[in-house]
């Protein structure tokens, strides 16, 4: 299998043109993936374009790749959305690591009533920027041709608005309409909203249903935050025929 980088040239490449690598990436595929001129590569710009092509030099500033083919792909509908509560230690970490790997498009930071982590601060700005690192190397790993975004973090209040727009699911143990059974829209956008330890709070719960969001549960068990998310990407990606 060929290795896949992100970078911003990918977005100009022809067949026959070259892209070249620079900076933290370059060092990344020369020193750290140990790239050769004459490996086999596919590099995106994480917007949808694609290149594939081979190695024609290689060091810790620069490698230059000599596009073969490049196409551009479309994003998947509906556009997924991962509402993921701070959590403590690495559990929201996790979560967003696979979540990233299993198709989502967007990744939107919670603090949530519940939340033990707090980002606020040089911690607010250092979180997002953690999360998206995370993004970036996991969808380089999966080979996605889009990065997730990571927005901005968000409190109840901003979910709330967002539930008014439709298409909000919320992860609840206790719902009494399973994922499975829940009716999806096939266009759009869908948002999930996983909670912290000791889940989302009651009166959370209230608050975005009725803004119109719709509670649903995974099987019998309650899942951990860094679970729920990636457990219920995999079950939309099976109902909607992209496994």
């Amino acid at each position: 299998m060929a290795l896949h980088f992100v970078s911003d040239a990918a977005g100009a490449a022809v067949p026959g043109g070259t892209v070249e690598l620079t900076g933290a990436e370059a060092h990344h595929a020369a020193a750290v993936r140990r790239v050769r001129a004459g490996e086999r590569v596919t590099v995106t710009d994480g917007r949808g374009a694609w290149a594939t092509g081979e190695v024609e030099a290689s060091d810790a500033a620069s490698v230059v790749i000599r596009v073969a083919s490049r196409e551009d792909r479309r994003a998947a509908e509906p556009r997924l959305v991962l509402v993921q509560a701070l959590a403590k230690g690495d559990r929201d970490e996790m979560a967003v690591q696979a979540a990233t790997e299993l198709g989502v498009d967007e990744v939107v930071p919670w603090q949530a009533a519940r939340s033990v982590s707090r980002w606020e601060g040089k911690k607010l700005v250092k979180g997002r920027e953690r999360w998206a690192a995370i993004v970036r190397e996991a969808a380089k790993q999966a080979h996605r041709a889009w990065v997730p975004e990571v927005a901005e973090p968000v409190t109840t209040t901003q979910l709330a608005a967002r539930a008014a727009a439709g298409g909000m699911l919320l992860l609840d143990p206790w719902a009494s309409t399973s994922l499975t059974a829940a009716e999806l829209p096939s266009s759009g956008e869908v948002t999930l909203v996983v909670g912290p330890e000791g889940g989302i709070a009651d009166e959370e719960i209230a608050r975005l249903e009725a803004a119109g969001a719709r509670a649903v549960r995974l099987g019998e068990t309650v899942l951990r935050t860094s679970t729920a998310g990636p457990a219920a990407l995999a079950v939309l990606n099976a109902r909607w025929g992209r496994w």
